[in-house]
């Protein structure tokens, strides 16, 4: 059942998915029609999801889950993930890579492996202060007040 992300309540299980670069408009339009359909029909052993889905900054996707209706299972989980990595393959574009990070440059959002983001945090090419994107939220509630984050309140931290 799509919902609108919004309508979600804070405790609404969420998975990010990070590209590794910017969505064009015609991919955006594209995706949000395949996110409407997979989601209508997304369920847990027969049961609908009630779920919906935020995409941010051209490159992000995220799905949230009301687990109060009906939880997630394995397979519906695993159905989720067969439908990201379709997105992968129909795209030629990066979801399922947990290695790299994505930052802040002014408005710009950039993308670099987590070796190169070492590097440059050992350079000073990033600080304490710089912004990053935290994927590792697991929730609606810390995705809207700690996904998006200085380098200090993040796990990156620890390569400053």
């Amino acid at each position: 059942m799509l919902v609108d992300f919004n309508t979600l309540p804070d405790t609404a299980r969420v998975w990010i998915y990070q590209a590794n670069r910017s969505f064009t408009e015609d991919e955006l339009a594209a995706i949000q029609d395949k996110l409407d359909g997979f989601i209508a029909e997304w369920t847990a052993h027969g049961s609908d999801l009630k779920a919906g889905y935020d995409i941010k900054y051209k490159r992000f996707i995220t799905i949230g889950l009301d687990q109060n209706m009906n939880a997630a299972s394995g397979c519906s989980i695993d159905a989720s993930v067969r439908f990201i990595q379709e997105l992968e393959k129909e795209y030629n574009v990066d979801l399922l890579d947990k290695m790299n990070v994505s930052y802040k440059q002014g408005e710009f959002v950039a993308y670099k492996t987590l070796s190169d983001f070492r590097k440059m945090a050992k350079n000073r090419s990033v600080s304490k202060k710089t912004i990053v994107f935290n994927n590792l939220v697991t929730n609606k509630a810390e995705y809207e007040e700690n996904w998006e984050v200085p380098v200090e309140e993040s796990w990156h931290n620890r390569f400053m």
